[in-house]
This record gives structure tokens, C-alpha cells and sequence, in this order.
């Protein structure tokens, strides 16, 4: 893959940016897009103190690819990684593991011990999984029914 930056300061195009990118997924419906565009503008509205903190990998000044993640309220050194999209067109070509470890590394900074992921159970979600296993999450925990019946939401976990 080309050379691309990452920043963590969002500005106000990557609201359109991380709506696109989350609607061009394929993985997530209209609610859960708009949650995910919400977080960006809380971000910009409120500033760090809102608890949400991002990852943008961009290229020639396209946002190619987005985390989000925050403290989790009331523990000592949990933190919740709440989104990670990368665009279609840049799928598969290691970004979303450059994002997951930039991640990583700030939460880290920031004091974290333990990174939390929720996902679902549904086959759409097998390559989500695999990615997640692949860069060192395990499977901690699964609600069952908990998004819908027969689509259990399982928590990953790491360790840093």
C-alpha cells in the first residue's frame, strides 16, 4: 500500500468521510451509521472531554480508514474500541491493522491495560472475527440474541 498519514484530530470533512465509509461497508445499517457519524461531530462540538478519540489514515488528503475509541466509564484502565472501517477500495491491504495498532499505541499512552471489542455473531461478520483473532483479541464473552434473534453480540478482548 502507498504511504498514508495518520492523524488524530478529527476535522469537519471527516464527517462526510466516515459516513461514506460506513455506508460503502456494507456492514453497517442506517442506525448504527448514523451513531458512527455522531461520535465525530460530538468529538468536534465538545472536544476530548466527550471520551471519544480517533485514529484517521488518510492519503492525498482522502480518509481511507477510521478508528474510534474511548475509556470505559467507571473502570481504572479499560477501554472500548468502538468503530474501525477502512474503505473498500483499501480493504485487505493491511490498513485496518496499521489503524488497530495506532490504536493501540495511543490507548496505551493514554494508560490502558485492556482494549474491548463488541461484534456480532452473524456470517457477515466471520471476516470481522478472523481480523479481530488475527491481531490478538480473544473471545471473552457472547450475549445471546443480543441484536436480534440468533444474532449473539460477542466480546473480544486484549490485553496490551
Amino acid at each position: 500500500m502507498d504511504t498514508s498519514s495518520f492523524r488524530e484530530q478529527p476535522v469537519f470533512s471527516d464527517i462526510d468521510a466516515v459516513a461514506s465509509i460506513l455506508k460503502g461497508s456494507g456492514f453497517f445499517n442506517g442506525q448504527e451509521q448514523q451513531v458512527g457519524v455522531s461520535l465525530v461531530e460530538e468529538r468536534l462540538e465538545k472536544g476530548e472531554e466527550c471520551g471519544y478519540f480517533f485514529q484517521f489514515s488518510e492519503q492525498n488528503g482522502k480518509v481511507l480508514g477510521y478508528t474510534c475509541f474511548g475509556p470505559i466509564p467507571g473502570t481504572q484502565s479499560s477501554f472500548d474500541l468502538y468503530w474501525i472501517a477502512v474503505d473498500n477500495d483499501f480493504r485487505g491491504k493491511g490498513l485496518g491493522t496499521e489503524l488497530l495498532n495506532c490504536s493501540e499505541r495511543e490507548i496505551a499512552k493514554r494508560g490502558g491495560t485492556r482494549v474491548y471489542i463488541e461484534t456480532s455473531s452473524t456470517p457477515l461478520y466471520v471476516p470481522t472475527r478472523s481480523f479481530y483473532e488475527r491481531n490478538g483479541y480473544m473471545l471473552e464473552a457472547e450475549l445471546k440474541d443480543y441484536y436480534a434473534p440468533g444474532d449473539n453480540k460477542l466480546l473480544y478482548v486484549k490485553a496490551l
